[in-house]
């Protein structure tokens, strides 16, 4: 099952997705210029094979909701998202209000 829902912020509206598969959920919260997402992400591929993309994004691990993906420090965090001042540790609704 998929479910798509708004989370609202002063900054603008982001969008949450959840997508329940067979043993696992994915999770991810995306405005327009970036994304937070559950451990599935693989933010190593990001900066290296991506980089060009210069993708905004930042990864939780050990998450199980969208609250707690919103709640949890970022594990990790590709280097485009360093440049808009998200690093490992900060929460994950401080990153989203950073990429409005």
């Amino acid at each position: 099952m998929i479910e798509v829902q708004p989370v609202h912020f002063a900054e603008g509206t982001a969008i949450a997705v959840t997508v329940r598969l067979p043993k696992t959920t994915l999770l991810a919260v995306t405005t327009d210029k970036g994304y937070i997402m559950c451990g599935a992400l693989d933010v190593g591929l990001l900066n290296e094979k991506l980089a060009s993309r210069e993708i905004v994004a930042g990864r939780a691990v050990g998450v199980k909701t969208i609250e707690q993906l919103l709640d949890a420090p970022l594990e990790s965090v590709t280097h485009t998202a360093e440049k808009l001042g998200i690093t490992a540790g900060t929460i994950g609704r401080d990153a989203v209000r950073k990429m409005f």
